[in-house]
Order: structure tokens, then C-alpha cells, then sequence
């Protein structure tokens, strides 16, 4: 990942393209990729065209430079002490989050340092997380006066209460191994393994149906918030549906005939 100083009028988030996996990384690494407005509008644009890409069946979304992402850029929110602006950009932040549930691909996190308020957040909001041991992790926005609500969003969903009210009312930091076993994170390597181990994973998603992972992925989040017997509901549903895809017929026929199966392209 690049970590050189910002280039003048260099992309704010930039997307390169492999066999099916598109990375997206956000492009500031002297500002630890802070979101700024333009930031959040890049890495919109990115993912709302990927959304429409039947090329790519995984996403990865990683930090140029030391840093994964440090939050929101604070410079910009107190230079515009207006609670329109903040309320826009707060906003325009949630929609990208939302964006990253609703793309019919997996996300993957590749988190190589910080991640920070914002940045922990949209750790915990991508579908799948790899950190490097020299990761760190925290919703640090109460130091500065600041609770950090719409991190505490994907937070809570993703750990249990008390560890995750504990990130919120401390800001502490919070370890890679110990976001591993809190559930923030599904893996955790060494910095020198972590791109091998981002693509394994990339890799053993990449060998499944993107059909079956399209409609799986959209079913799971859907009943999350859904009591108990309406999830039961929804999800027979979802597989009764994805029962009649052309890959379930497929992949069925190649389980009993003990062979490998062909996917339909998405």
C-alpha cells in the first residue's frame, strides 16, 4: 500500500482491480486518511460503482501509509462550526456505511494500523476484517469531548454491550489480538502477512457462487434486527429463493455427482 507523502490533486481514495477483487484504499496518508467531505464523496462514488461492477465479486477497502483510518477529519468539522455542515457530512458518512451492508459483494477490512472512531467503525461495518498485530482500535472520540454515536452503530453490533460501551466511554485502544477476540476482527497476522492473508480469504469467497453469496449477504443483514420468529421467516424465504438460482441447482448437481461446480456469473 502506498504510504508517499499526498501527491497535489491525487485521488482521495484510489481502486485497483485483480481476478474479481477490487481494493479500494483510502489516499491520505499524511492526514491518517481522515474522512474529510471529499473523502466520503470519493469513497461513495467508488462503491456505488462497484455495486454495479459484475466484474467484482470481492471488495477490499484498506488505509494508505501507517495509518487504516484515523476518523473523521476534526479540522474540517471545527472549521465549519455550523451543525448543518455537521449534520450533512455525519450523514453522507452513514450513507457509506449503509453502502458497504447493501453491495451484493463481500467487504473485507484490511486494517494495517490505527483505526479510530470513523476509522474503527468502518472496520466493524465491512462484512469481514484482517488486522495486523500493529493494528490498534478505538472510538476515541469522547478524549476530545465528542461520543462517538455513529461508530457506536456497527460497534454494538458486533460486540457484545459492556466491551463495547467501555471503547465508548474510555476511548482507550484496544490491541489487534484483543479486537480479535472481542469479534471486531476475524483474523490477525503479522504486518508482512497480512496482504497473503487478506487474499486467502478474498480467495476462498472468490470459489463460491456470487449469487448465493449476493442474496445470503443481503438475507443476514436483514434479520438482524428482525425478532426471532420474523427472522425464521425471512431467511426460509431467502432460501426458498436462492433454492431456485441456477447456482444452488448447479452446485447440488456437483455435490452428487461428486465434481466440481461451474458458477453463473452474477
Amino acid at each position: 500500500m502506498p504510504d508517499t507523502p499526498n501527491a497535489p490533486n491525487a485521488a482521495l481514495v484510489a481502486r485497483s482491480d485483480r481476478a474479481g477483487i477490487a481494493t479500494i484504499t483510502l489516499n491520505r496518508p499524511q492526514q491518517f486518511n481522515a474522512l474529510s467531505s471529499a473523502l466520503i464523496d470519493e469513497l461513495q462514488a467508488a462503491l456505488d460503482a462497484i455495486g454495479r461492477d459484475k466484474s467484482v465479486r470481492v471488495v477490499i477497502i484498506a488505509g494508505a501509509g501507517r495509518a487504516f483510518c484515523a476518523g473523521h477529519d476534526l479540522k474540517e468539522l471545527r472549521g465549519n462550526p455550523d451543525q448543518e455542515f455537521a449534520k450533512d457530512v455525519f450523514e453522507r458518512a452513514s450513507r457509506v456505511m449503509l453502502t458497504l451492508t447493501r453491495l451484493p459483494q463481500a467487504v473485507i477490512a484490511r486494517v494495517q494500523g490505527v483505526a479510530a472512531a470513523a476509522g474503527c467503525q468502518l472496520t466493524a461495518q465491512c462484512d469481514l476484517a484482517v488486522a495486523s498485530t500493529e493494528a490498534r482500535f478505538a472510538t476515541s472520540g469522547i478524549n476530545v469531548g465528542l461520543f462517538c454515536a455513529t461508530p457506536a452503530v456497527p460497534l454494538s453490533r458486533n460486540l457484545p454491550r459492556k466491551p463495547a460501551m467501555e471503547m465508548l466511554l474510555t476511548g482507550e485502544f484496544i490491541s489487534a489480538e484483543r479486537a480479535l477476540a472481542l469479534g471486531l476482527v476475524n483474523r490477525v497476522v503479522d504486518p508482512d502477512e497480512l496482504d497473503a492473508e487478506v487474499s486467502r480469504l478474498a480467495d476462498a469467497i472468490l470459489s463460491k457462487s456470487a449469487a448465493a453469496i449476493a442474496a445470503g449477504k443481503r438475507a443476514f443483514y436483514e434479520q438482524l434486527d428482525v425478532p426471532l420468529e420474523g427472522a425464521y421467516d425471512l431467511c426460509s424465504k431467502a432460501m426458498a429463493c436462492n433454492m431456485l438460482l441456477e447456482d444452488a441447482a448447479e452446485g447440488i448437481d456437483a455435490f452428487i455427482g461428486k465434481r466440481k461446480p461451474v458458477w453463473k456469473d452474477r
